[in-house]
């Protein structure tokens, strides 16, 4: 589609144009000082961490990682960084990542699935030293949070501006596996109102469990600020990234019973072991009779336990342009656009897929790539306007996005590097193309009485998006063609803060919520076989959700508290339901899958925030979290009910509990975080689940101030999972009940792991 490209030409060349002609101010600064870290003054739970926040772990760790800290939420990832994407997860009020909403510089960031549709993780759109603060709204985001799948709350990531003195900065992290990190970053200053800085990362590590297979990461951006004016500015931001990520091995209980261990993985480097295992699968069974070179070691007993190695590529290059200028007395407008392009393979060497079938050179493996592109461009504007006692908000944002998957099937001969993007494949198994296109409106109003201790928003949003998938010809197993619209003319949200005292507020809110369908890079509805799509499509609904939540804070002389009460009802669940073995799921045609609504879910909860702050330099952060989670309505699969009822919903912890304490004495600093996630379901029945853990990490560095030319020097020790306690990180594969406990449904924690930083600015 030509329009929003033409447009996004348009709006940089007008944006740049009144650059121009502008006039010279004094820059503006930011404060993060003043960032009030339990959202005081809003009418809904909003907490906030800065970039202080992130000094007990590793340098370069996802600002997703960050949030772990925060009540009612649970982050989980099987490396030190939290950035490897299969294994990285977040839950929040019984909400999984892909029901919660992501922004960066108010930029959509789509639903952060991992297979690529809309968006991209934040890890790929945003160094993490380059992170100003992360906005994190528990059960309510903003009404204009861009964004189709806020079902259960928004996370909204910023980043820094360019500082107004010429300088930098390059830090080198050198750590356990190898770790290697390279970060540099250099600062214009500030020049008549414009500053500028570019910033780039390289990263390389192995994988802390056998084979070493390596991960590798490039990353530049770039962000530019131009002030005029009085409160004028237009802000151009450019990432670019590349990664290569080796993915690890799933873990059953069976498999941790049989002596596979917390450190099995994958069979890599030894393909003899591979091949044999490949030989026992159902492929190659005929009879009953397994093929005579079929054989399981080492207490495997199923295909499914390893496989030979899996990887995840991903290229991404994501700009955008936006302005904010006084248009009247007492009336901003904001304007932005945006351009994301993504390219990204996932392979996996798929056991029984036989490559050169019917030849000499036949073998059990070949390797399946599921290929995903995405093409999107955008604009966001809104105005907001001081009209006496009320303030006036309101916008609109447009999305077109083109999007592209594909699986694939290449033939080898034996070992090779699939560290690289796969062409020309010998198999297609299927080739969809989706276009998704977004319309969202909102308007809003915010007014004080009561002598200003009243505070009260009242507004409405109407989100429309349109997905339209069309099969390409040629391929074994076509899926569907169709079009699913997921609309609401309006969507309510009103909340109140009254200030009893200064420094002291109730809150209370309301709103109502629906997501769009999921596109094909993720799975979703029209992911499936034409007859499956027919049979369903007339009754698919959007997900949908109504939160209340409220609360007291109080802020004093040092200290911040919070208490939030939390009421959320999730309707029409979707659930794809398939026969097919989890790891089996879209490599054969019988894999019929299905979408269904199955019902609603019930969540009530209480959040609790304390921190202590003394005296200066020191800090304690402590929360505590409490949230019970069901399943209002059993479901049928396969013509049988399958009973959830009143079940505990999958992944949702009931008890959550973090606490940190930091301390800067002069030149030393130093950071001690713990943090206990309860006891997880990963079957909707219960009758599987993981265990509680408590995991610690800990920073400390020392400042050795000014050296020669160097503004700073600084040493800084990291060390993750201090007590090297092994347990089940994030959980996939649901399924509705296990009970030899034999799917494979959770990744390990990483093992400890040093990290050691020398950083100077300059």
């Amino acid at each position: 589609m030509k329009y929003p490209r033409r447009a996004l030409f348009l709006a940089l060349s007008s944006a740049l144009s009144v650059a121009a002609h502008a006039d010279d101010m004094p820059p503006k600064t930011q404060d993060l000082e003043a960032v009030s870290v339990i959202g005081q003054g809003e009418t809904r739970q909003v907490q906030r961490i800065v970039p202080a926040d992130q000094r007990v772990l590793p340098p370069g760790t996802s600002p997703q990682k960050i949030l772990n800290r925060m009540p009612g939420v649970s982050v989980q990832s099987n490396d030190a960084f939290g950035a490897n994407e299969e294994s990285q997860t977040i839950t929040l009020r019984g909400f999984n990542t892909t029901r919660l909403g992501y922004t960066l510089d108010g930029l959509p960031l789509g639903d952060n699935a991992y297979g690529n549709y809309n968006g991209l993780n934040i890890s790929r759109a945003l160094i993490a030293e380059n992170m100003a603060t992360v906005e994190l709204a528990e059960g309510i985001g903003a009404l204009g949070t861009a964004s189709t799948s806020n079902l259960g709350g928004a996370i909204q990531y910023f980043s820094s501006d360019p500082a107004k003195t010429f300088g930098g900065k390059v830090a080198q992290t050198i750590g356990s596996d190898h770790n290697r990190r390279t970060y540099a970053r250099i600062d214009t200053g500030d020049y008549k109102g414009f500053s500028m800085y570019l910033s780039g990362v390289h990263a390389d590590a192995d994988m802390w469990a056998r084979p070493k297979s390596s991960t590798g990461t490039q990353q530049f951006n770039g962000k530019a600020v131009y002030e005029f004016g009085d409160g004028n500015r237009i802000t151009g931001f450019a990432d670019t990234s590349r990664t290569s990520q080796a993915d690890y091995a799933y873990l059953s209980k069976s498999g941790l019973q049989r002596g596979l261990g917390w450190d099995w993985n994958l069979y890599a480097p030894d393909w003899q072991r591979a091949l044999a295992a490949a030989y026992c699968s159902p492929t190659y069974t005929k009879g009953g009779v397994k093929d005579p070179r079929c054989a399981f070691s080492g207490g495997v007993d199923n295909v499914d336990d390893a496989y030979y190695q899996s990887r995840a590529l991903r290229r991404d290059d994501l700009y955008y342009l936006a302005g904010d200028v006084t248009v009247a007395d007492g009336a901003t407008l904001h304007t932005q656009v945006y351009h994301h392009e993504n390219g990204g393979q996932g392979h996996w060497w798929s056991p029984g897929q036989r490559s050169y079938p019917g030849t000499p050179q036949e073998l059990p493996i070949s390797i399946r790539s599921t290929n995903y592109t995405i093409n999107r461009d955008g604009a966001i504007a809104s105005l907001a306007w001081d009209l006496g006692a009320h303030h006036l908000e309101g916008g609109v944002w447009y999305e077109h996005n083109d999007h592209h998957v594909e699986r694939n099937f290449y033939y080898i001969t034996g070992p090779v590097s699939d560290d690289r993007y796969l062409q020309d494949p010998d198999r297609r198994l299927f080739a969809q193309d989706y276009v998704i296109t977004t319309r969202q409106a909102y308007v809003q109003d915010t007014f004080q009485t009561m002598d200003d201790h009243l505070t009260v928003d009242v507004g409405v949003k109407s989100p429309h998006t349109t997905m339209t998938a069309r099969e390409a010809p040629g391929v074994e197993s076509p899926m569907a063609n169709g079009t699913l619209n997921a609309s609401k003319s309006l969507l309510p949200q009103a909340g109140v803060a009254f200030q009893v005292a200064p420094g002291q507020e109730f809150f209370l809110s309301y709103a109502k919520n629906i997501a769009a369908f999921q596109g094909g890079g993720a799975g979703g509805p029209l992911l499936v076989s034409q007859s499956a799509f027919d049979g369903t499509k007339a009754n698919l609904r959007p997900e949908a959700s109504r939160t209340i939540d409220g609360g007291f804070r109080s802020v004093g002389q040092g200290y911040e508290a919070s208490v939030a009460l939390y009421d959320v009802k999730f309707n029409n669940r979707l659930l794809s339901l398939n026969p097919c073995p989890s790891i089996q799921q879209g490599t054969r045609p019988e894999c019929n899958t299905a979408f269904v609504n199955v019902g609603s879910v019930s969540s009530q909860g209480a959040e609790f925030t304390f921190i202590w702050k003394p005296f200066h330099g020191f800090q304690w952060y402590n929360s505590a979290s409490f949230n019970r989670s069901t399943y209002d309505d059993n479901y049928i699969a396969n013509g049988q009910v399958v009973p959830v009822k009143d079940k505990t919903t999958v992944d949702t912890p009931k008890r959550l509990f973090a606490s940190e304490i930091s301390y800067t004495y002069g030149r030393w600093s130093a950071s001690l975080r713990g943090k206990y996630t309860g006891k997880r379901y990963y079957t909707y029945t219960n009758d599987q689940s993981v265990a509680g853990a408590t995991s610690f990490d800990l920073g400390a560095a020392y400042d050795f101030g000014q050296v020669g030319q160097l503004k700073a020097l600084t040493l800084a020790l990291n060390v993750t999972n201090l007590t090297d306690h092994r347990y089940a990180t994030n959980l996939t594969a649901f399924g509705a009940t296990d009970p030899q406990g034999r799917s494979l449904a959770f990744h390990a924690s990483a093992p400890r792991q040093s990290f050691l930083t020398l950083s100077a600015d300059f």
